[in-house]
């Protein structure tokens, strides 16, 4: 008996489904590594802030420092983990060489990017979860805008893991992710006011950070929690859902043309 091909409609669920369900599994396989020492590291930070520099008696902008603090260490945790998470799929399979098995099933580009970055988001999300409640008991965090918290947290983490999966298209081997991850990443987020408001910057690096999309990306997420923003918040919403765009689009060009990952 000879099977007849199988139809799976305009959108492929099923394909869609299991490799999202395979992308949460392999970072929730060593869910130590993936999620919990994110945590610890960011946990590692605000008590180094709070017991070397008195960040519990600082105040920055009328909020308490840890106040302040807190929510950066949480949106930087999330992006820099959603880019690991994508990169380390691709660059991995690459070195394995079974990369193909991305690019073989019957799933469309959209349908791989919905994959691949679902995966991703569901791993930054869950720092994110896992970390306010980690910290409360050393920092007052109160939700105040939930809506901007909501949204900054899904396009950055989405963000990140689009960047995260071009990475990882266009590295030859680990040394190119790491590359990215160390000179671009990184220094992005380290600078992008995390630690510091950027009112306090001198007029020519305050004018510089406007250009670093981790400032958006952290500064709509601590006026989530602080209803305390050094930009006008609604220029960070059109800012993220457009760099968003921009992202995706390029990353689904990648793919639908094969861009390095079809022989």
């Amino acid at each position: 008996m000879i099977a007849s091909p199988r139809h799976f409609g305009a959108v492929n669920w099923l394909g869609l489904r299991t490799l999202y369900v395979k992308e949460v599994r392999r970072f929730m396989k060593v869910f130590l590594q993936t999620v919990a020492a994110p945590a610890a590291t960011s946990l590692l930070f605000l008590t180094i802030f709070a017991l070397a520099l008195g960040g519990a008696v600082r105040e920055i902008a009328g909020v308490p420092f840890l106040e302040f603090l807190a929510p950066g260490l949480i949106m930087m945790a999330m992006a820099q983990n959603a880019f690991a998470n994508t990169s380390s799929t691709v660059i991995v399979a690459k070195m394995q060489g079974n990369v193909i098995d991305l690019v073989m099933p019957p799933l469309s580009p959209t349908e791989l990017l919905l994959g691949l970055v679902g995966g991703a988001v569901t791993r930054a999300l869950l720092i994110g979860l896992l970390l306010p409640l980690l910290m409360l008991p050393f920092v007052d965090l109160e939700l105040r805008h939930l809506g901007f918290l909501v949204f900054h947290a899904v396009t950055a983490s989405t963000a990140l893991a689009l960047l995260g999966l071009m990475t990882g298209i266009w590295a030859a081997k680990f040394d190119h992710v790491a590359t990215i991850q160390n000179f671009v990443v990184m220094p992005l987020a380290f600078l992008s006011g995390t630690f510091y408001s950027v009112q306090q910057l001198p007029p020519v690096f305050y004018t510089i950070s406007q250009f670093n999309p981790f400032f958006y990306m952290i500064d709509g997420f601590r006026h989530g929690f602080i209803e305390h923003a050094d930009a006008t918040p609604w220029v960070g919403l059109a800012v993220m859902a457009g760099l968003t765009a921009v992202l995706w689009l390029a990353c689904h060009r990648m793919i639908a043309s094969g861009y390095k990952i079809k022989a």
